[in-house]
């Protein structure tokens, strides 16, 4: 008899939603950085063990929205929250609960969504003490069905989650073959590589600027009877000097950016990757829609 349950992981921003939809995946399937907001739209994973199929939807981090772009990413919060099974709440191991949490906690507790909270990055928590201050002040706020201290970097008590996730599911056929990942197309996926090295790479206020635009992947056989995928990347962003910045002295910064993207494809995709990346300016792009549709923004 197979089962399948959608739950939703919902936070703030940087407490470690992505990497661990990643290590419940067991590969990359959304792109992580240290800087807010990396997450912009709904990112789903699939995990499939045994008759069970568990349908992750990752969302960006709570945020007040200040243009169109955050719109779209406020919005998609409420929608992942919407016609889930469950929710997963992942916070940091701290005792103190912020504003965006409680507004959170507010919506979980009016949509009445089963949840389970995820005290993330327990590796870095260096005395037990703290820990157990940080489960007590979480313990009794918003009536857990459970809580599970973490870590997406070790994968410490992943598989408790996983099975706790899993009691959720419901007969059902799945909605995805038993080796899916993702629903992610590959050049969205390539395109977010490409954002994710900028992220990386670039100074505080550039990245959040900045778009990939991903031409529909080509596969071809290179002369070795290699397969060879070619990716044609544009990437966009709001000002001059910050294409400038982008591109680097002599290139150097563009060339580094492809670099890297470059081998996370390969790793990924397993196959070459041919990959060409250009630079133009499209100012306030996060405020127009024209732009925001192209790049799969939808509200």
């Amino acid at each position: 008899m197979t089962k399948s349950a959608f739950i939703a992981i919902v936070g703030c921003p940087n407490v470690g939603k992505s990497s661990l939809l990643n290590a419940f995946v067991g590969k990359k399937v959304a792109i992580v950085s240290d800087k807010p907001h990396t997450t912009r739209t709904r990112i789903m994973g699939v995990v499939t063990r045994g008759e069970t199929q568990l349908v992750f939807l990752d969302t960006p981090g709570v945020l007040k929205p200040h243009s169109r772009l955050g719109d779209f990413m406020a919005k998609s919060i409420e929608e992942a929250m919407s016609g889930v099974d469950a929710a997963l709440l992942v916070v940091e191991p701290t005792p103190k609960i912020r504003v965006p949490e409680e507004d959170l906690l507010g919506k979980l507790k009016a949509a009445d969504l089963p949840t389970v909270l995820a005290i993330n990055k327990i590796d870095a928590v260096e005395e037990k003490t703290d820990l157990l201050a940080c489960l007590a002040a979480w313990k009794d706020r918003h009536g857990f069905d459970d809580l599970y201290p973490v870590s997406a970097h070790t994968g410490d008590g992943l598989d408790g989650l996983l099975d706790k996730l899993a009691a959720y599911a419901f007969e059902s056929p799945h909605f995805f073959p038993s080796d899916a990942t993702s629903d992610q197309p590959e050049s969205v996926l390539a395109g977010e590589l490409v954002r994710e090295q900028m992220l990386r790479l670039l100074r505080q206020e550039v990245p959040h600027g900045v778009a990939v635009m991903v031409e529909p992947i080509n596969e071809r056989e290179n002369q070795n009877g290699q397969t060879v995928l070619d990716v044609e990347a544009t990437i966009l962003c709001e000002r001059e000097n910050h294409k400038g910045i982008i591109i680097g002295k002599k290139g150097a910064m563009l060339k580094q950016i492809s670099t890297n993207a470059r081998l996370q494809m390969e790793s990924l995709f397993g196959a070459k990757v041919n990959l060409k990346c250009w630079v133009k300016v499209k100012e306030d792009w996060r405020d127009r829609q024209s732009i925001l549709n192209q790049l799969g923004y939808r509200i």
